[in-house]
């Protein structure tokens, strides 16, 4: 007898762990629905990495995000890490979300990005980023980073009076943006023959990778009339060697965003040259893009425009992040 209770103990205590366990199942099961699949539909953003640029461009998303109540969207920083990125829109799948907007931290695996969203039937906006395959996307909101490269070098030849020596720092190497300012700049360069590129090496869209590859440039010795970078990021490093080399007065410093510290630098007489690129533009219409697709309405492209920068229409700009 002692024997059999000791049994049925044994069993009372197994079908209570058993209970135990299938009730934590449902909680966990309830809350993805929650998260993923409840009153509200959901929209993953993943951002490549939160410089100045993108820190705006995400500010904007989340400006808009708020006219739409019946929305909830969880925000993603790949910090640059492709791989970490992959885990982000991997996550949302699993989530189910009803869409998803990437900023690309690699274009190349993006295109992998795209064929494993499309394959999970979900909708993909792509933010900022270009590149080839894009067109698989639902659709591409940002700018045509060739044409900023394009502005940037026209001034900078009409400023050199067309002559002159020129650096190109490039972002991180195999980006979009990287390629085609860099094409843009080349083109303008060709038609002028007293033009000639004398570096052209890349400070990864860095801060601190332009002040280090601007010292490497000074310490050369070659004349350099004008630094071009693909960015302001960048740009601004440049500003701070040779500030420090003692000759920010004798090179022109170019770049491209018209970020707010950008426009600052530019105010104080040390930056020539940037190109606005409209971070709020492009933040806001990625999020009305991906609500038009989670709701199954058909959504286009979105084309923002460049647009120069001097000092002689900087308080416009400096205004429209006021």
């Amino acid at each position: 007898m002692k024997l059999r209770k000791t049994i049925l103990a044994f069993v009372g205590v197994i079908m209570l762990l058993f209970l135990t366990a299938c009730g934590s199942g449902n909680e966990a099961s309830s809350e993805i629905e929650t998260e993923g699949s409840g009153d509200k539909k959901t929209i993953g953003v993943s951002i490549s990495n939160l410089d100045e640029f993108l820190t705006y461009m995400q500010d904007a998303m989340k400006e808009e995000s708020e006219n739409h109540p019946d929305f909830e969207f969880i925000y993603s920083d790949a910090q640059n890490d492709s791989a970490r990125q992959m885990d982000q829109i991997e996550n949302f799948i699993t989530r189910q979300v009803d869409a998803i907007v990437i900023n690309p931290v690699d274009t190349t695996a993006a295109v992998d990005i795209i064929n494993m969203v499309n394959n999970a039937g979900i909708p993909i906006i792509v933010a900022n980023r270009t590149f080839d395959g894009v067109e698989e996307a639902t659709a591409y909101v940002g700018s045509e980073s060739i044409q900023s490269g394009l502005l940037q070098m026209e001034e900078v030849a009409e400023l050199l009076g067309g002559e002159g020596n020129i650096a190109i720092m490039e972002g991180e190497l195999g980006h979009e943006a990287q390629i085609k300012r860099t094409e843009g700049n080349v083109q303008i360069i060709d038609e002028h023959d007293g033009l000639k590129v004398v570096h052209q090496n890349t400070a990864k869209f860095d801060r601190s990778e332009g002040m280090r590859l601007m010292e490497n440039w000074l310490n050369s010795g070659t004349q350099i009339d004008a630094i071009v970078s693909n960015n302001d990021e960048m740009a601004l490093g440049a500003i701070l060697a040779l500030e420090a080399a003692g000759k920010l007065d004798k090179v022109l410093v170019a770049g491209i965003d018209a970020t707010p510290a950008a426009l600052e630098a530019m105010k104080a007489g040390k930056l020539s040259v940037t190109v606005f690129q409209d971070a709020k533009g492009q933040g806001a219409n990625s999020i009305i893009a991906a609500v038009k697709a989670a709701n199954g309405e058909e959504v286009e492209d979105v084309l923002v425009p460049y647009q120069l920068v001097t000092p002689d229409n900087v308080d416009e700009y400096v205004a429209k992040y006021e």
